[in-house]
């Protein structure tokens, strides 16, 4: 009785809340048998884990040395990355994780790889010398609340590049692109040539290029005559390397928070950085569905490579002559992957690097590989054709959702939506209210007469400066448009889109503490607030 009464129970079907729930339950129940049954991993990327599907999005930074990558990853948090060095020599020397963290502080590799709440465990085959190469820094920061940072040892060139870096720098980057959202790839004006060990590092990237943004960095540096040859052979160069007719989307500019040197292409630069932050900004909205693409990605190498894997081992005899017949087959590669590609009806863009896997073939035994087991090929298929598109709907739900927030926050972003330093029209209301003098203790008072000349030759409506006038002096200073911004948000204390003697004055002064290399504060301190707006200001608390 009890026998045929547990024949007739059904287990309930598992309910799907999210995406990530869905991706994470497809690819352990239908692709992870399948790639352990054909030696994926041998080949392949490793396994995934359950925090490689609910880990932040993260951005790779790639360049050669001295292209300003930590330089550009310290303009986007505005604040010291802990254990980083920046210099014109080839100062980062590691695979540095930047990730939120409550305590700031540097996680070694040997440790970060033994932590199931970080998706760096599979880099253990990497062995200890990468190890020794790869950190985690750990900081409060708004922006690293959101997404995830991977600074890389700057690629070398000339006779710096004979030098052994002692591990596999190009399969570590691979490894890396697989995973990450976004990859930035840096170049720097003035040093455009592609040295070997940084065509390998592009060749890594091969299969990502969705996710590729290329940067050319430090173009104040030189004029628009100039920089547009610059810009010319940048394109003639990564044509030759990545060998496509698409043309890769660059975007120009200087990214870092120091005044420009050339401002003729001011205007150019706050564009191209608009672009490119809206971007990054975008990175947790579009994250499920990056996960989704990645995984369908996988599943399509995971059917080519058990069709290879079959097919090898149908050809092999099964006593006589295997050696012979396995040098055979591996020269024979490129038209074992034709007559698959006919024979499955398999598109040509899904199938492995060809001489790459003749070269991992010659260490295996093909008497090993495993045939076609059509229950695991029908669930791939399933995958393919049914599951994903069940999760369609909550994407799309999520996606919804996530329209909602705001993206990326916090950092250089701050200033990128602030007073006149934004686009469209940010003084619709004006609604200021004065407030009585109280000159005590504030900082900038010493230095008031001085900027209320300036101030008045600006000449201000009914005792204001309406944003257009004062952006127009503020961008004099030369310092990037997510500076001022920022600088405009703290300074137009009663956000009423213009400013008075008093905040000009404050705004005067932030400016100057900038321009000496000083960082800004995330909040006016009271000793900056200026007299009349204090009490005001405790009113709106």
């Amino acid at each position: 009785m009890s026998r045929w009464g547990r024949k007739n129970v059904k287990k309930a079907p598992e309910v799907i809340r999210t995406v990530t729930e869905g991706l994470k339950s497809l690819y352990r129940q239908k692709l992870l048998p399948l790639e352990q049954h054909y030696g994926f991993h041998d080949f392949h990327s490793q396994s995934l884990e359950d925090a490689d599907f609910d880990n932040k999005p993260m951005v790779l930074v790639v360049g050669q040395y001295s292209t300003g990558k930590t330089t550009f990853i310290k303009y986007l948090l505005e604040q010291d990355i802990p254990g980083s060095r920046v210099g014109p020599e080839p100062t980062t020397d590691c695979f540095t994780a930047i990730m939120h963290g409550e305590v700031e502080g540097v996680i070694p590799g040997n440790a970060l790889i033994v932590d199931p709440n970080k998706p760096f465990r599979k880099l253990n085959p990497f062995g200890n010398t990468f190890l020794n190469r790869f950190q985690c820094a750990q900081m409060p920061n708004q922006v690293l609340e959101s997404i995830s940072i991977i600074d890389t040892p700057g690629i070398l060139s000339g006779a710096k590049q004979r030098v052994s870096r002692g591990y596999d720098f190009p399969a570590v980057l691979r490894w890396f692109a697989e995973r990450v959202d976004l990859i930035i790839l840096l170049f720097d004006a003035h040093k455009l040539e592609i040295s070997d060990e940084f065509s390998e590092a592009i060749g890594a990237l091969k299969g990502n290029e969705d996710k590729l943004r290329v940067v050319l960095n430090k173009a104040d540096m030189v004029d628009t005559q100039q920089l547009m040859r610059v810009y010319g052979a940048l394109m003639w160069s990564l044509g030759k390397v990545f060998g496509t007719p698409e043309v890769l989307r660059v975007y120009i500019g200087s990214f870092w928070s120091e005044p420009l040197m050339i401002t003729d292409n001011r205007k150019l630069f706050e564009l191209e950085e608009e672009d490119l932050f809206a971007d990054i900004q975008n990175l947790p909205r579009n994250a499920a569905l990056r996960k989704l693409n990645d995984l369908v990605k996988r599943a399509r190498l995971v059917r080519v490579h058990a069709h290879i894997i079959s097919h090898l081992k149908q050809e092999m005899p099964s006593v006589f002559r295997k050696d012979n017949k396995k040098k055979n087959l591996i020269h024979q590669l490129p038209v074992i992957f034709s007559k698959i590609q006919l024979q499955h009806n398999i598109s040509a863009g899904d199938f492995p690097d060809c001489t790459k896997m003749q070269e991992q073939l010659m260490v295996h035994d093909f008497t090993k590989f495993k045939t076609l087991k059509p229950n695991l090929m029908t669930a791939l298929d399933e995958l393919l054709s049914a599951d994903i598109a069940k999760l369609m709907p909550l994407l799309r739900q999520e996606e919804l959702e996530a329209g909602e927030q705001r993206g990326v926050q916090g950092g250089a972003f701050l200033g990128t939506h602030c007073g006149p330093f934004s686009e469209g029209d940010p003084f619709a209301e004006e609604n200021g209210e004065g407030g009585e003098e109280e000159e005590e203790d504030w900082v900038v008072t010493k230095d008031k007469p001085k900027y209320d000349e300036i101030f008045y030759n600006l000449a201000p409506n009914e005792g204001k400066l309406s944003g257009p006038k004062a952006k127009d002096w503020m961008v004099s200073s030369r310092l990037p448009n997510s500076v001022l911004g920022r600088i405009w948000k703290l300074s137009d204390v009663d956000h009423d889109g213009m400013l008075d003697d008093e905040e000009f004055a404050l705004a005067s002064h932030l400016i100057e503490v900038k321009l000496e290399g000083h960082g800004l504060p995330p909040e006016l301190p009271t000793r900056l607030i200026p007299p009349s707006k204090r009490r005001q200001k405790g009113s709106d608390i």
